[in-house]
């Protein structure tokens, strides 16, 4: 007897690419840091990734454990360094530094690259995604090593950096809308350019 299970990719896609999208409206100026963000990272962007990396565990897919874990924990560990100096609980804890947050992204672009060349055998799409993101990354870190220079008339560089965001939160929105729809029709309704 055989157990079908639902592809649980579409829900972690959806959390990161929702998440992602709007924290980068902040990023271009959109709106401040705010408890929405926060919210969101913990609850989609964080808790939805890790389970569904959990359930990507169950199917056998260690990419999809390895790629949902890491970046529900991702937002995890991002809300923490926002909120940390701000709690007493965790004593006097010190507001990362901009040199630590570039190493911090740096490290995650690093990572997201790596498994850029995991995504070479699915989807142009997914390509995509695990690109745009790696460039995304590398944008933050060069952020915070330079100061967030402003570039021309009022564009800041963050604001460059959220446009890249806002485009690669919205490219996993639409593969995981892709991925439901051709399911659901058994056909391809919205395409995601199979490599093979």
């Amino acid at each position: 007897m055989t157990e079908k299970l639902a592809n649980p990719a579409p829900l972690g896609l959806l959390g990161f690419g929702l998440t992602t999208v709007l924290l980068n409206l902040h990023n271009t100026g959109l709106y401040g840091l705010n408890s929405m963000i926060l919210a969101m990272g913990l609850a989609y962007g964080g808790l939805a990734q890790v389970i569904v990396g959990i359930m990507e565990f169950r199917k056998g897919n260690t990419f999809g454990t390895v790629a949902f874990t890491s970046y529900g924990l991702f937002w995890w560990s991002l809300v923490a360094l926002i909120l940390f100096p701000s709690m007493s609980f965790f004593g006097n804890v010190l507001t990362a530094e901009a040199n630590a947050m570039a190493a911090y992204f740096l490290m995650w672009g690093i990572f997201t690259f790596a498994m850029f060349f995991g995504t070479l055998k699915t989807n142009r799409a997914l390509q995509f995604v695990f690109m745009s993101l790696a460039i995304l990354f590398f944008m933050l870190t060069i952020r915070e090593l330079t100061g967030n220079p402003v570039l021309f008339g009022d564009v800041t560089f963050n604001t460059i950096t959220g446009i890249e965001g806002v485009i690669c939160g919205l490219s996993a929105v639409y593969l995981a809308i892709a991925e439901v729809l051709n399911e659901s029709h058994g056909r391809t309704v919205l395409p995601i350019c199979p490599t093979s």
